[in-house]
């Protein structure tokens, strides 16, 4: 090796080597070195290459002439990747072939992005989703019920990663509605149609469902807890709790005890948190502090969801980031890019005394097909069609950047299934076209690139970050989710998950009209998912690389590490 191409080496394996299971090492590039320190770095570097020989060996795939962007190092620079095995195994200046070759010419190489907040997982929704570069999919803010049967149901069929919770509302509906009715649904999808089934079944027996208002007695708490504990047990990776829609069912100590059995697994509870208005006595900043809270006294991992929705961002963003930066909890927040709320028309949100809360009325709600809502529809859907998809206008558009820019934080789609007016799937080969969902559903990461160009909010490292790093590094460091050491970063022993996008010409297409919701972004022509190739060309492959982001299964559950002693309800009262 000359001198000349030792150098280049040296910076090419500097930022560049495994996080897991390899400590860094920091190599000084001085031209002072003394010939012990030169002997060290050229020791390393031989060491190195000949794990991953990066100069002699053909690849399975090679991206070339990219300009390679990994948020943990600030690495920024034009390189050539090479792939093998489902890794990054080189990154370098050099010339590389491979058995099949990327031109990234003009475009950014990017870490896969990340999400913990996409509800959707048949394979149209999880197809557009890989238009918009997301490599790895998985709901905190719901979850499944049954833990087993989804990660079942998904091996060998899955084109992302993917990744679920266990669900507090459908093990409420097991034990307060019917069994067979929290059955008969098992993601999100299926949800919006069991709420009308679990409505249905409580108005005919002159009652509200119990899911959300109905407060258990302790046969019944330790039942709902136990259907939790059996999800963890499978290997769920948390708690899904989404209180703001059950906020009159779910005591503070119901979801602090939600909160406590997580910790025994050390995993992470995701709240949809209570309240979601500004003014006193029930702002949104209560239902952070609520969850924040028992989180800090049980040191106990929590993500906080949608903080852009719950109208007291400007206080809950800080909150959590000094929570986390200085007090060291295992807590942080995600935000959206979009103005408006997507949810169901029998949200606790939509209660009169909560809409007051928020300053909205009925015409700030909306059906997919953009009928806007007035006295006589608000009451109308809400008693008859209580698991109808909505758009909630809430925030000012304005207001969007800010909290995209606010430190600490992850971008989330918070993205629906996306289904027709009788809450089936579409079909896989479905068009794009006439699809009508809340557009983050499709277009949220580049609505974000586009952001970055266009109102220069923040960095594109940072947004890049934001996206796929910060998920990482939150996820492992505070989650305990070894998978993600490997995941949002482009360096050598990182998993193959890639975004090749076009920086200046990186589009979302989808939008609130009628029709177009699933419209996929543009600029966006390759992404990678564990070395294969998922979006060729801007077509999505028929090809399932996907893998499992899951806990081991446990021989036995921890319930019987907490107590349960609530309060007993008479339903009579």
């Amino acid at each position: 090796m000359t001198p000349a191409n030792h150098d280049s080496a040296i910076k090419d394996f500097d930022c560049h080597l495994p996080e897991a299971g390899v400590a860094k090492v920091q190599i000084e590039k001085d031209n002072g070195m003394t010939k012990r320190k030169r002997l060290l770095v050229s020791t390393l570097i031989l060491g190195v290459m000949s794990v991953v020989p990066a100069y002699a060996q053909n690849y399975d795939l090679v991206i070339n002439n990219g300009r390679v962007m990994d948020p943990e190092t600030n690495f920024d620079g034009v390189r050539n990747v090479g792939i093998k095995d489902g890794k990054i195994a080189a990154i370098t200046e050099d010339a590389i072939q491979g058995d099949e070759t990327i031109d990234a010419s003009g475009h950014v190489v990017a870490p896969g992005f990340i999400e913990g907040h996409q509800h959707a997982t048949d394979p149209f929704s999880r197809k557009v989703n890989l238009r918009d570069g997301l490599t790895t999919q998985m709901d905190f803010e719901a979850g499944a019920g049954d833990i087993a049967k989804w990660y079942a149901e998904a091996e060998g069929k899955t084109q992302a990663n993917y990744g679920m919770v266990v669900l507090t509302t459908l093990a409420r509906v097991s034990v307060l509605d019917s069994p067979e009715i929290a059955a008969s649904a098992n993601d999100m999808g299926g949800l919006f149609s069991m709420v009308g089934r679990a409505a249905a079944k409580a108005q005919s027996e002159g009652r509200k469902p119990g899911w959300t208002a109905t407060l258990p007695n302790k046969e019944q708490m330790t039942e709902i807890m136990r259907l939790v504990d059996e999800g963890l047990r499978q290997g769920a990776l948390g708690v899904g709790i989404p209180v703001g829609y059950m906020t009159t069912g779910v005591t503070q100590y119901e979801l602090y005890k939600y909160q406590e059995l997580a910790s025994k697994y050390g995993r992470i509870s995701n709240g949809h948190v209570r309240f979601a208005g500004v003014r006193p006595p029930t702002g949104g900043q209560l239902g952070v502090q609520e969850m924040l809270a028992n989180a800090m006294v049980l040191d106990a991992p929590f993500l906080a969801s949608h903080l852009n929705s719950n109208m007291d961002w400007e206080y809950t963003i800080p909150l959590i980031n000094d929570a986390r930066e200085t007090r060291g909890a295992k807590v942080w927040g995600e935000v959206y890019p979009y103005a408006a709320g997507g949810t169901i028309a029998s949200t606790d949100i939509l209660t009169e005394s909560s809409m007051a809360q928020m300053n909205i009325t009925y015409s700030n709600v909306s059906n997919l097909d953009g009928t806007r809502w007035d006295k006589a529809m608000y009451e109308d859907v809400r008693k008859n069609d209580p698991g109808r998809s909505i758009l909630i206008f809430n925030n000012p558009p304005e207001d969007i950047a800010k909290w995209m820019a606010q430190p600490g934080v992850v971008v989330v789609s918070d993205g629906m299934a996306i289904q027709d007016e009788n809450l089936d799937y579409y079909p896989w080969d479905s068009p794009y076209e006439g699809k009508s969902v809340h557009p983050r559903s499709a277009g949220t990461r580049a609505k974000v690139l586009r952001m970055v160009r266009e109102d220069k909010n923040m960095p594109l490292m940072e947004a890049i970050s934001k996206m796929s790093y910060l998920h990482a590094k939150y996820f492992a460091e505070l989650g305990g989710i070894s998978q993600f050491r490997t995941k949002g970063r482009v360096q050598v022993g990182a998993d193959a998950d890639i975004v090749v996008f076009n920086p200046d010409t990186v589009t979302d297409n989808s939008t609130y009209e009628p029709g177009m919701g699933a419209l996929p972004s543009t600029g966006i022509p390759y992404v990678l998912v564990n070395g294969v190739v998922v979006v060729k060309d801007s077509v999505v492959q028929k090809v399932f690389p996907g893998k499992p982001i899951r806990f081991p299964v446990q021989e036995k559950g921890r319930l019987d590490q907490i107590t349960i002693e609530p309060r007993e309800f008479d339903p009579n009262q």
